[in-house]
């Protein structure tokens, strides 16, 4: 195939590439790929190979170290105070079930395409380039905004452990604005040095990981056996002041417990970098069911008894929002142990630098193969079968967003990518297992997942603006027999079009359905800066795929490097039977 003259060659070629988007975005934006491709001509485009070198065990591990850092020592403090009571125990156990939902959707295309895209290229083989690149761009900023947010956490926790203020380990820049004026070097050192750790081998990496994510449960179970033995079952129904505060084990009803599920649901956020992973485990079909979905049980039985224990310790109407379990302890004469916490909580937070750091770069890895991004990030080093590039630049970049920026300023921009990039999964595990390109009619489904997400969308403005009354009663019963209503008609008259071979979600559509109606529920717990944020980066993010993106798509598919009609290898897509 002759070379394709590159939008880029010249000032004028561009200009003139440009003046012809509308007609390449309707082209390039919607063009999905298949699991054959992905896992053929595009992991070609990294050069060598990541070597598989993961079990089972490395994704459990990874799975724990990712999910639990230091944010359930906060989360569990507020959901308790202000939403649950006691009953906080049942509003892990419902964020856990949740979460394993959306791990569920993350299995079957991890199992069916172990490819180190994750999300990004699970919607790219659903719902097109476009759509993958938008969540996908959302998802790797959240995750280096969030990693800043965590390495500047470890020098506060550090700092508590040794009696040190974090102040004086930080530099303070009076000309700077408020929130941007903090210069914290130990967050840049951390960072790098996990950096460098990720580059050099993911084995190693798992090592690393193992051993701090053993310190850490050690350290959690020692938290939980000591609020058990200190603790008095009486404080799961009696608060300290009964006269003020509701008793009982329920003390804010049914909506407590739901409220506090979607506080503490961003402690399970973390599992979705394991199906990064997917390319170097050793056996997927095995490996990955196990190590995603065991980890998400795990750390929900972690967290349930964690929340019990701290109940025990204190009524819930005595327990510290921001800091619940140190405050505990040093109330009943145990300082001591808060400075256990502080160490278990440092260990907590290098895992979880290692698991999302390693997502992260796996993330741009991808984004570079499908050439919307510079395919420089693509290259895997062929010494340490690792993407070095994309580590190692997005590891610079959360450095230095972490060395200026404050915990607060970063806290109020994460989670909501992460939330819209499940929800997009749910979606795209269902259009996928009722669609097959070129034979089967996606309207039905389409319109099915468009009618589900707007009565759950319904559902969930209900919930929190309608005033507590019957007639919210009334509309949230009316919202959900409607859901149900369009997921049994849509099960009962639309075949599904593939069927797995290896690992499915079961209970089709009913789990993805769940997912879908959850994280919907769960984003309209978000503040308004978090979608303000969200607007603002997905403006950019559409901004950069119109005038780059797109035009190196296109440049790709006149070259031969992306394939001009991918759907037509549905035919000979290895990973379903249609």
């Amino acid at each position: 195939m002759a070379s394709h003259a590159s939008s880029f060659s010249s000032l004028r070629t561009y200009l003139r590439a440009v003046s012809q988007t509308p007609s390449r975005f309707a082209r390039r934006g919607f063009s999905v790929s298949t699991s054959y491709e992905e896992m053929s001509r595009v992991r070609a485009r990294s050069g060598t190979s990541m070597r598989k070198s993961l079990r089972w065990f490395d994704l459990v591990g990874f799975g724990i170290g990712g999910m639990v850092g230091a944010g359930v020592f906060v989360t569990t403090g507020n959901a308790t105070h202000n939403f649950a009571g006691p009953a906080v125990v049942l509003s892990f156990a419902i964020a856990g079930f949740c979460a394993l939902l959306s791990a569920f959707c993350y299995t079957e295309f991890a199992v069916d395409m172990p490819v180190a895209g994750g999300a990004f290229s699970y919607l790219r083989v659903t719902f097109g380039e476009f759509a993958a690149f938008l969540t996908g761009a959302n998802l790797v900023m959240d995750y280096v905004m969030s990693n800043a947010a965590v390495a500047r956490g470890f020098t506060a926790y550090v700092g508590t452990t040794i009696g040190v203020s974090p102040a004086k380990w930080r530099i303070i820049i009076a000309s700077f604005p408020e929130g941007f004026n903090q210069i914290d070097m130990v967050a840049v050192v951390v960072v790098l040095l996990i950096t460098i750790i990720i580059c050099y081998s993911t084995r190693e990496s798992s090592v690393v990981n193992m051993i701090l994510t053993a310190l850490h449960i050690l350290f959690i179970v020692f938290v939980i056996v000591i609020g058990f033995w200190k603790g008095s079952w009486k404080n799961f129904t009696q608060p300290a002041n009964p006269a003020e505060n509701p008793s009982g084990f329920f003390p804010h009803g049914a909506a407590g417990v739901f409220n506090g599920a979607a506080a503490v649901y961003l402690s399970y956020i973390g599992y979705d970098a394991v199906s990064t992973m997917a390319e170097e485990v050793k056996e997927p079909v095995k490996d990955i069911p196990i190590g995603v979905s065991g980890s998400v049980i795990i750390v929900t039985v972690l967290y349930c008894l964690m929340a019990a224990s701290m109940c025990m310790l204190l009524p819930y109407d005595m327990i510290d929002p921001e800091a619940p379990f140190s405050a505990a302890f040093k109330s009943d004469g145990w300082g001591w142990v808060s400075r256990v916490i502080g160490v278990g909580a440092s260990f907590g937070i290098l895992t979880s630098l290692i698991v999302a750091m390693l997502g992260q770069a796996r993330y741009m890895c991808v984004i570079g193969r499908s050439n919307v991004v510079p395919a420089w990030f693509a290259k895997v080093h062929p010494k340490t079968s690792t993407p070095v590039n994309a580590s190692a630049f997005l590891g610079i970049f959360t450095a230095a967003i972490a060395l200026f920026t404050d915990l607060d300023v970063l806290l109020n921009l994460v989670s909501i990518g992460t939330l819209f990039v499940f929800y997009m999964v749910a979606n795209a595990v269902v259009y996928r297992r009722y669609v097959a390109a070129g034979t089967t009619n996606p309207w039905p489904t389409v319109s099915f997942l468009v009618s589900f997400s707007f009565t759950s969308i319904l559902f969930t403005l209900i919930w929190k603006i309608v005033p507590t009354g019957v007639a919210k009663a009334g509309m949230l019963v009316a919202c959900g027999v409607f859901a149900v209503a369009i997921l049994q008609f849509f099960h009962f008259t639309v075949p599904q079009a593939r069927k797995p071979e290896f690992w499915g979600v079961p209970l089709m559509p009913w789990i993805p359905a769940m997912s879908i109606f959850l994280n919907l529920f769960l984003l309209g717990s978000l503040d308004g800066k978090s979608y303000i944020r969200f607007g603002v980066f997905s403006a950019v993010t559409v901004l950069f795929y119109v005038l780059y993106s797109v035009h190196a798509s296109f440049d790709a598919e006149g070259d031969g490097a992306i394939d001009q009609n991918v759907e037509s290898k549905e035919s000979v897509d290895q990973s379903f039977k249609v």
